[in-house]
């Protein structure tokens, strides 16, 4: 399958908490809607991760949003707000954006402990007819980067499945396979990347897409730098920071100085992530600053970096993300944030390695070096916002990254420590590690902190 979908199109806080149940939503929409005339009341489950910091993540919103009928790249603040209000205050849900049925947020939406045994994003959406007859039935699990799975597809996919026979000429399984095409091919990982998407897509729709991409990413910087409000939703009433920094940055001789630019981009882009508003899934939202803040850099404070060299970034970051979401996951609540912001700082490395002319090989071992320096990141939201530590966490995201570029493209030995073995190793050290400490809010500073919410 393509690639493209590793950047999506979506809206803050969070992918798998926000973007994911409102998909999950306009796909319950698609099974339902032919028989929604029978339909009397609808009635929502949030498991897990999902339930323990759904409030804070809107997943309870979001949830509603999808089921009636607001598509992620449509979507406005203002639609956003009456449907919450006619749910809430008029107990009104637009059910597909067709047909009104009663809705009571108490009783019809539950907030559930429980854990579902094939991920820890789960959610069961039912409708039921005037005489309580279940008429639709289904269970999503939110598996990280706004991708959605029904139980009977996340099944498939954990035991193997039966894999259809490809009718593709390049199939990129892991990072091994990546490397021996590059060398076979004479490619880097942008043009390698492209010839895989030209199986898919035209040329034309391939930059388009990365243009727009592109487009929503530097939007939501300059969106991030110019908020209409400084203080960010939620119980902790954090005060955005952007703003001021980017009016105090001016340009100055201290070789340390470019360390404030790219936190200024990261910064700016999670906080307007964290207030709700349009962004790119990097591959996740909660670590959607990451990709951005380093081609920002490269925009800005070097010479030669263009729109071509844009897209190459681009392609390049998705083939790698691509091989952690094949193997490994991209989810906080399923392998901590070293899921999100390690996999965003490992596509980034790589990309931005491309970018400068370096090999497959050097991208890789960039690539590598970013993640490695992550391992064992918890995922830990305090009051169960995507705001501390997140946000600071873009920043550090991204100038690991840059680092990480630093080292390879200085190295002259040949790494000990390859892609793939730092993907399965990061991916064991998130099931090893404490549930606590994914994305549940039920440990580390979410607990140390949790006085100030």
């Amino acid at each position: 399958m393509s690639n493209l979908s590793i950047f999506k199109i979506g809206v803050g806080p969070s992918s798998s908490h926000t973007l994911g149940p409102m998909l999950a939503g306009n796909l319950f929409c698609e099974r339902v809607d032919s028989k929604r005339e029978s339909v009397k009341r609808v009635e929502i489950i949030l498991y897990g991760s999902l339930s323990l910091t759904g409030r804070g993540h809107l997943s309870d919103k979001a949830i509603l949003w999808g089921l009636s009928d607001l598509k992620a790249q449509t979507i406005t603040a203002e639609l956003q707000h009456k449907i919450i209000n006619d749910c809430l205050q008029g107990q009104i849900l637009n059910l597909c954006g067709k047909k009104q049925i009663s809705f009571n947020y108490e009783k019809d939406l539950i907030f559930s402990q429980e854990f579902l045994p094939l991920h820890e994003n789960a959610l069961k959406i039912t409708a039921f007819d005037e005489n309580a007859k279940i008429i639709e039935s289904q269970v999503y699990y939110s598996t990280g980067g706004g991708f959605v799975a029904t139980q009977d597809e996340l099944e498939s996919h954990l035991q193997g499945g039966i894999r259809a026979e490809s009718h593709f000429a390049l199939e990129i399984d892991n990072a091994s396979h990546l490397l021996e095409l590059c060398e076979k091919k004479n490619k880097n990982l942008a043009q390698i990347s492209l010839e895989y998407e030209l199986q898919f897509h035209t040329q034309e729709h391939i930059s388009r897409y990365c243009q727009e991409i592109w487009g929503v990413m530097e939007d939501s910087y300059h969106r991030g730098c110019n908020p209409q409000s400084l203080e960010l939703p939620g119980k902790i009433h954090l005060h955005r920071r952007a703003k001021g920094l980017s009016e105090r940055l001016k340009p100055t001789t201290d070789p340390f100085g470019i360390i404030d630019y790219v936190s200024l981009y990261a910064i700016a882009i999670a906080e307007e992530n964290a207030a709700g508003g349009k962004v790119v899934t990097a591959p996740t939202n909660g670590a959607c600053a990451v990709i951005p803040a380093v081609i920002l850099y490269l925009k800005n404070h070097t010479i030669g970096f263009n729109d071509k060299l844009i897209e190459d970034f681009l392609l390049s970051a998705m083939l790698i993300g691509s091989l952690y979401k094949r193997n490994a996951s991209i989810s906080g609540a399923e392998a901590g944030c070293q899921a999100e912001i390690g996999s965003a700082s490992s596509m980034a490395a790589a990309a931005m390695a491309t970018t400068l002319g370096a090999d497959a090989n050097k991208a890789c071992n960039a690539a590598e070096i970013a993640m490695e320096h992550h391992l064992g990141l918890t995922c830990d939201p305090v009051g169960g916002l995507v705001q501390v530590p997140c946000i600071e966490r873009n920043a550090f995201g991204a100038i690991k990254a840059i680092s990480a570029v630093r080292i390879a493209m200085g190295r002259t030995s040949k790494p000990i420590v390859g892609l793939d073995e730092i993907i399965s190793t990061m991916y064991q050290t998130g099931k090893d590690m404490n549930r606590k400490y994914k994305e549940t809010s039920l440990g580390g500073l979410a607990k140390t902190l949790s006085s100030v919410c």
